[in-house]
């Protein structure tokens, strides 16, 4: 009878180990697959290139005055000789909105704004700044565009305040002049160039951001 527990105990305990060992088989081949994947996923995205059909556009007289590589926005900025400064601060993504008119006959749903503009112009010699808030769009083979939401002008620090009237909505300017400020804000630079260049450049920014995370995410498993 002895025997026959000692065998039974002898049984249970081999059971359970094998059980042990299977199970961390089945984890390493898990881990293993794991990791292949990810580097799979590493390698396709080191090998493939932000989309460039709509080119990779050019700054114009534009020099970059801040682009972390942590970060997903860029700051740029231009000084003309007269002393006018006009600064560009854009950021990748953004909310959905409405398609608009020019875009119903081919868009069914919300459009997701690629970037996310604001433009500041500051004349010499004034406190205040004319800001332009933007949301540029790409359309693939179509040409890329941008939109403005909304024009004011904000003045010096001291006047600022929270009844400040910062105008209507841009949506309900009269038509022409929607037209004559988009005019204005090309004339300072902000073409399709340089929209070119802002959506290649955030694009190639998220894509090495998102490789150095999947490198993390490979040293911590691996």
């Amino acid at each position: 009878m002895m025997r026959v527990s000692n065998f039974l105990r002898k049984t249970s305990n081999s059971i359970r180990g094998l059980r042990f060992l299977s199970h961390q088989g089945v984890k390493a081949i898990e881990d293993h697959d794991l990791l292949d994947i990810l580097r799979s996923e590493i390698n396709y995205e080191l090998t493939s290139e932000p989309s460039k059909t709509d080119g990779n556009g050019s700054l114009g007289d534009f020099v970059i005055e801040w682009d972390s590589p942590e970060s997903k926005d860029v700051l740029l900025r231009r000084k003309s000789t007269s002393g006018e400064e006009v600064a560009v601060s854009a950021l990748f993504g953004g909310p959905k909105v409405e398609a608009d008119e020019a875009n119903k006959a081919d868009q069914e749903s919300p459009v997701a704004a690629d970037v996310q503009m604001k433009v500041c112009i500051r004349k010499p010699g004034l406190s205040s700044i004319l800001q332009f808030d933007c949301e540029v769009y790409s359309r693939g083979m179509k040409l890329s565009r941008f939109d403005i939401e909304s024009a004011y002008c904000i003045p010096s620090a001291s006047s600022l305040g929270s009844s400040l009237f910062r105008g209507p909505l841009f949506s309900e300017l009269d038509p022409r002049l929607q037209v004559e400020l988009k005019k204005y804000l090309a004339a300072k630079g902000i073409d399709e160039s340089l929209l070119h260049f802002l959506l290649f450049h955030l694009r190639q920014k998220e894509q090495d951001q998102y490789v150095n995370w999947l490198g993390k995410l490979e040293s911590a498993l691996a």
